[in-house]
């Protein structure tokens, strides 16, 4: 039987490109390798389409490959950069640059090309509707929600106002647009800071309306106004920078700051905008400031990937989870097993989400049975609520009172084998691979519950039952794998990740079926346990 081609978009220009390419590289490794054709489709700064050589996915991040390291001077080389860092680029170069890492795709090549979106793009271009319309218009059916859900998904201040209206617990919030706050005056911001304190409290938490994995957030405590101005600043992604303050840094230090500044999860990013000139590389930066700064006494520095509004709103005091809804076969929303997410610090941020060793997840969270099934039922219903597809990831809290707070609904999920995403399908006994399959089967035919040309839809989720139930069929034909892993060494941890890798790539394979074996030491002897 033909295999299904499923082109794996990833990558793309926002914000959390970086765990988007991760993500991405995670569904390429773990689709199953018997019915499905892994075509990874490499969305760039630019929104530019490529579909990669292989060698690149395993790359650790987008910066180590893209751009290639012989578009950098040698006098810039000491800074990792995006493509966008190198300013504009005529065609001819462009294509040049592109063809050093895969193939550039038009739209047009790639409707032929696949016969489904895999869609593991975050932010901008991702979960905010504009790829999926033109998915839509093209009629290529794609994974997840579709164009409306995703709009709302992706903007804050329209969901809790949403939320607000249909009867769910929301945190107090008070919202702040661009033009208001660069606008505003000493006196005025003066007036904004108490305003906050009145209507939110002497706790409070400053985001942007429209940027996931914690990017830009802060949490205040018993706040003042430098911390509230400069915390307000940084989720605009503005950033001011005093001649004082400059002059007085060493050449280590200026190269410091400026990597900072180009780190797109905590710093502003490039290109930036200052002084009505557009800078879009790190060192050139930093020498104009040398220069700027010499005759003026500071200067105000814009990212270009920007926010129109910041929400500031009331901590939650409580215990934070996580929880994947699904839409099953029987088009109901169906709440897996929710994860408690345990900080070392007051917020789960962007470190503690994507780093190892930050932060701990439960599944399932440690709560009575009602508050368990509330926590589910509550999910489940802001789900339908929001009109999601396919799947969502919804964060919130459950406070002691057993109060929830659903303050985070994602169309979306970070795809990183240790992810919620993975965590909470293994509760249920999906393996990545299984659960993707699932993923692709549900969102054809959440397409066809909301496309008005259907046949090719139709078509398509003929083929993919007909192939997992002839994957079914030949799954007790394959070679059985015993993957050992854990062990009592110091390296223990390192076998668990490796060995991990290792089932979830036999998974999707067409040839094996891997048993997962935990190894344990008790006294003299060693114990064997299978993993379920």
């Amino acid at each position: 039987m033909k295999k299904i081609k499923v082109g794996i978009f990833f990558g793309g220009p926002s914000r959390e490109r970086e765990i988007s390419f991760a993500g991405g590289r995670t569904v390429y490794d773990n689709l199953n390798k018997d019915i499905f054709e892994a075509i990874p489709i490499f969305v760039d700064s630019h929104q530019t389409l490529i579909e990669l050589n292989w060698e690149y996915i395993y790359k650790g991040t987008i910066r180590d490959f893209y751009p290639p390291a012989s578009y950098q001077s040698a006098g810039d080389s000491n800074y990792q950069i995006y493509v966008e860092s190198l300013g504009p680029i005529d065609s001819y170069d462009y294509d040049a640059l592109v063809s050093q890492v895969g193939q550039r795709r038009s739209w047009d090549e790639v409707q032929t090309q696949i016969d489904i979106a895999f869609l593991a793009l975050h932010g901008s271009f991702g979960e905010d509707g504009q790829i999926q319309s033109i998915c839509d218009a093209r009629g290529i059916p794609y994974t997840g929600s579709g164009v409306l859900p995703c709009a709302i998904g992706m903007d804050k201040y329209t969901q809790k106002n949403l939320m607000e209206a249909a009867g769910f617990h929301c945190p107090k919030i008070l919202a702040i647009t661009r033009e208001e706050w660069i606008n505003s005056t000493e006196s005025e911001i003066e007036k904004l800071f108490v305003q906050s304190k009145e209507v939110i409290g002497s706790t409070m938490v400053i985001r942007p309306s429209n940027q996931g994995s914690s990017i830009g957030v802060s949490i205040l405590k018993a706040v003042d106004i430098m911390t509230y101005r400069d915390s307000i600043n940084a989720a605009f992604f503005i950033e001011h920078v005093s001649s004082p303050v400059w002059n007085a840094y060493s050449k280590e230090e200026k190269y410091i700051w400026a990597v900072e500044v180009s780190d797109i999860r905590g710093g502003i990013g490039f290109p930036v905008e200052l002084a009505e000139q557009t800078i879009h590389h790190p060192q050139a930066l930093v020498k104009y400031l040398d220069n700027y700064l010499i005759t003026n006494d500071s200067c105000t520095i814009e990212g270009h990937m920007t926010e129109q509004r910041v929400i500031v709103e009331s901590f939650i005091d409580g215990r934070e989870f996580s929880c994947i809804v699904l839409r099953n076969e029987d088009q109901n929303a169906v709440a897996l097993p929710p994860t408690e997410i345990v900080n070392s610090g007051d917020i789960y941020d962007y470190r503690s989400k994507y780093l190892p060793g930050l932060s701990r997840k439960i599944t399932p969270i440690a709560v009575s049975d009602d508050h368990l099934q509330a926590i589910r039922s509550e999910c489940e219903r802001l789900y339908d609520y929001l009109g999601f597809h396919t799947y969502a990831r919804i964060d919130g809290f459950i406070n002691a009172e057993g109060k929830i707070f659903l303050n985070d609904p994602n169309t979306t999920s970070g795809m990183l084998p240790s992810s919620f995403f993975f965590h909470q399908a293994a509760e249920i006994g999906l393996n990545p691979s299984q659960f993707l399959s699932f993923i692709i089967r549900c969102s054809v035919q959440e397409r066809l519950n909301d496309q008005l040309y259907l046949r090719g839809y139709k078509q398509l989720l003929t083929r993919i039952d007909e192939s997992l139930e002839k994957l079914q069929k030949e799954e007790s034909q394959k070679k059985k794998v015993a993957v050992i892993m854990g062990g009592y060494s110091f390296e223990r941890h390192i076998s668990m990740e490796s060995g991990r890798n290792i089932y979830e790539k036999l998974a999707s394979s067409d040839g094996y079926e891997p048993i997962p074996i935990f190894l344990m030491k008790d006294g003299d002897s060693h114990k064997l346990y299978k993993i379920p």
